[in-house]
């Protein structure tokens, strides 16, 4: 079975149905301009109700070493990173004790997945997802991530990506099937596809998604 993680958890209830529906890794944001930021400390009374076992994945606009260092002593294990850092800035980020750091990046283009599998560099798991447009329809510039737009799976199909990888980008109950089927990434990631509204977490959807992937 495809592993699936649920990002961009923000309540309890949240919390605790992606942890009952078997998601191997939960996604906690720290991005102001993001619907779905969290503070360190709003995480830190969440984690309390992730088991041992799952991973608790702090998503960074950029790997900056005092907020890495924020989010792993609120209780986040793992590190998971949107900007343009490059592989020696990854390799040097994971900080005090040392921590894995995943590395998310958008694609549009085969050269662009060329360009994200070379900027990896070191990171346990490399993220596919939609390449984000530089700014909304109102001209506010978009989010690295979390935008609900869809990658452009055929451009993976037959392509050896040569390392552990996942993927994202617009991924939903509705689709989730049918993108595991035409590139079996190693997981899925899912945020504003199981949301009742932009931020805010749909129970019944993780629920959906979950049994989606599983179907």
């Amino acid at each position: 079975m495809t592993r699936f993680k649920i990002c961009g958890l923000s309540t309890p209830e949240t919390v605790d149905a992606a942890v009952s529906v078997g998601a191997f890794a939960l996604g906690f944001v720290f991005f102001p301009r993001s619907p779905r930021h969290l503070s360190p400390e709003q995480a830190a009374g969440l984690l309390g109700r992730v088991p041992e076992g799952r991973r608790r994945v702090a998503v960074l606009g950029d790997a900056e070493e005092a907020l890495s260092d924020r989010v792993l002593a609120a209780g986040l294990d793992t590190l998971q990173s949107h900007g343009a850092e490059t592989p020696e800035r990854i390799a040097a980020v994971a900080p005090r004790p040392r921590r894995p750091v995943w590395r998310a990046a958008g694609g549009a283009t085969q050269a662009d997945i060329r360009a994200a599998v070379a900027a990896a560099g070191p990171a346990e798991w490399l993220l596919l997802d939609a390449k984000a447009p530089r700014e909304t329809a109102s001209g506010e510039a978009t989010l690295p991530g979390g935008n609900g737009l869809a990658f452009d799976w055929r451009l993976l199909q037959g392509t050896n990506i040569g390392r552990p990888w996942g993927l994202g980008g617009g991924l939903a109950p509705g689709n989730v099937a049918e993108a595991i089927a035409a590139v079996q990434p190693g997981f899925v990631d899912v945020s504003s596809g199981v949301e009742s509204r932009s931020g805010v977490k749909s129970v019944e959807k993780i629920k959906a998604f979950a049994a989606a992937v599983m179907a």
